[in-house]
């Protein structure tokens, strides 16, 4: 695909300025709901995995669920699969491939190929199957709730407590989720604005915007803390962080948006989004079944990354 202008630059501009300081808004109050939300967990003594797979999951995934949830409400269902295909993918390929290389070696210090790996897996199959038809009924949006609920249920109910220093949470946590909140919904309604503009003005489909553009920016948070993880000595919260992010995004994310409204499904993402978000979930779970990901593995990752960025808009 080729890039091609049906309006005038300063409008494209505008666009991107607007996108780029919506998914800054979206990312800000993201990562105040992950820091409150992680001090809470672990003044409960949860340990450093299940926060990873759940509390913090959850809050940097929320720009994806935001995001989807307002694009329904304004007749862009589209937008939806996009952001959720496009997010998964990019946090399997380019944090994970970033995890890595920075890394070197990302060793995990808990058997994901037990219960979590399988979980992931079969949520992405689920989501093929669900897709095929190009519709997605209201018994379908229960399945993907009692899917979540399932993992949420098994995550939680582990026995493995944190080692680490238990701090106490105070109004202060409480207050930063609320206003982290204020801003996820309100960044979400103009990263979806600013979508719709791009799209007319490089004539594209708004799926292509979701999947490439919007994914990597909602997907900064996974970033920044699966990094920092990582380079802290924590690579069960790196890991975690992106397998329970790409379960919630497969369940929640489309599960919710569905009950508002008529979730539009492309001919393209049948045919090669969705089917390439399976296989790197699949890659995922191969170069994680030794128990480490290696930073030649990281590489690797990083160029199908360029491969799927490329064939989105037809760069090279």
């Amino acid at each position: 695909m080729r890039l091609e202008y049906a309006s005038s630059v300063s409008d494209i501009l505008l666009s991107v300025l607007v996108l780029g300081g919506s998914l800054f808004v979206l990312i800000k109050g993201s990562d105040w709901f992950v820091d409150s939300a992680e001090r809470i967990g672990l003044s409960l003594g949860v340990s450093p995995f299940i926060i990873g797979v759940t509390i913090i999951a959850f809050g940097t995934s929320l720009p994806e669920l935001a995001s989807s949830i307002s694009s329904v409400l304004n007749n862009q269902s589209e937008i939806v699969l996009g952001v959720v295909i496009g997010s998964n993918i990019t946090n399997i390929l380019l944090v994970l491939g970033l995890v890595s290389t920075v890394g070197r070696v990302v060793k995990m210090d808990y058997d994901i190929m037990d219960i979590d790996m399988p979980m992931l897996i079969g949520s992405s199959f689920l989501l093929w199957f669900c897709l095929a038809d190009q519709h997605f009924s209201f018994f379908e949006g229960i399945v993907f709730l009692i899917g979540l609920s399932i993992f949420l249920i098994n995550s939680l109910s582990s026995n493995e407590k944190s080692e680490l220093e238990r701090p106490k949470a105070s109004w202060r946590d409480v207050f930063l989720l609320i206003l982290g909140g204020i801003f996820v919904k309100y960044g979400a309604d103009f990263t979806v604005d600013a979508i719709s503009k791009l799209a007319q003005g490089f004539n594209i489909e708004t799926t292509i915007l979701a999947q490439t553009l919007v994914a990597l920016g909602t997907s900064l948070p996974e970033v920044a803390v699966s990094m920092t993880a990582a380079m802290k000595g924590k690579p069960g919260i790196a890991v975690g962080n992106v397998l329970g992010s790409n379960i919630f995004n497969t369940y929640a994310v489309v599960g919710i948006p569905s009950f508002l409204g008529e979730l539009v499904i492309t001919d393209e993402t049948i045919s090669f989004y969705l089917p390439f978000m399976v296989a790197c979930t699949i890659l995922f779970a191969f170069i994680t079944n030794g128990g480490r990901i290696t930073r030649w593995e990281g590489y690797m990752l990083l160029l199908f990354y360029l491969f799927f960025f490329n064939h989105s808009f037809g760069i090279f």
